[in-house]
């Protein structure tokens, strides 16, 4: 067992058991996950996603790995956008990705598709196997966030790109001290009454106000071996998009 420790929210605990603790917490919300999403940021996580595509322009016949890609929201909106592409989506937890499987787009696109369990720090993949590497709203459930950029580095081809879309930090203390009251107060109970768990939620709020702001995360990137990095905050900086190339 190691002694070193990391945050699980605003808890802290040792390393080695917090992809386990974050497991039970998306094995527990999985079934409501999309639903939820919705409640909690009033539908806005789905322009975020459109911005997101805008941004990455997806290109006829490329592959991408859509990690901590769940229920398949980026890659059913990568697919859409680029003919000949495929998608890898892989998530640690295997009941996000029977929930993703079941929907819809999963079966009209299931020759583009492949669902895979695993570990953002340990992918499971050969080196330089990738056009693209997304994660969406994953990052900052990742115990060593440097291994995972680590990771992404490696099994992208030499021209690829990452493009990260997560929480960040609004830059106005008055108005980063609203949206902290909704989201401490509003989502835990939400997270209740919806998906009968408000533990799991309150995690995901204290996780988002744990994770570093947009200049802090963008540096990250860069010590990751990124070029080209750059960041554009949605919604004044409630989630932000940060972009990076393997050049």
């Amino acid at each position: 067992m190691s002694d070193k420790t990391t945050h699980f929210g605003f808890q802290t605990v040792p390393e080695d058991e917090k992809a386990g603790m974050v497991h039970g917490v998306f094995t527990n919300v999985a079934s409501k996950y999309d639903i939820m999403n919705d409640v909690m940021s009033m539908g806005i996580h789905r322009v975020w996603k459109d911005a997101m595509m805008d941004w990455l322009a997806p290109r006829p016949g490329q592959e991408l790995l859509d990690v901590a890609g769940g229920t398949g929201d980026i890659s059913f909106r990568f697919l859409k956008r680029a003919p000949g592409a495929t998608s890898t989506v892989l998530d640690m937890t295997e009941s996000m990705l029977v929930e993703g499987r079941q929907r819809a787009d999963a079966e009209q696109m299931a020759d583009s598709l492949s669902w895979v369990t695993g570990d953002a720090m340990a992918l499971p993949f050969s080196d330089n196997s990738f056009d693209v590497y997304t994660i969406s709203f994953g990052i900052r459930n990742v115990t060593r966030v440097p291994d995972a950029l680590a990771e992404a580095y490696r099994v992208l081809r030499p021209g690829g790109r990452l493009m990260v879309l997560e929480f960040s930090q609004l830059p106005n203390p008055a108005m980063q001290w609203a949206y902290d009251r909704y989201s401490f107060n509003v989502i835990p109970e939400m997270g209740k009454l919806i998906a009968d768990d408000r533990d799991s939620y309150q995690y995901l709020v204290e996780s988002i106000r744990k994770f570093p702001d947009q200049d802090t995360f963008a540096q990250m990137i860069k010590d990751a071996g990124f070029g080209q990095v750059k960041y554009r905050n949605l919604s004044l900086g409630i989630a932000a998009l940060h972009s990076g190339w393997k050049l």
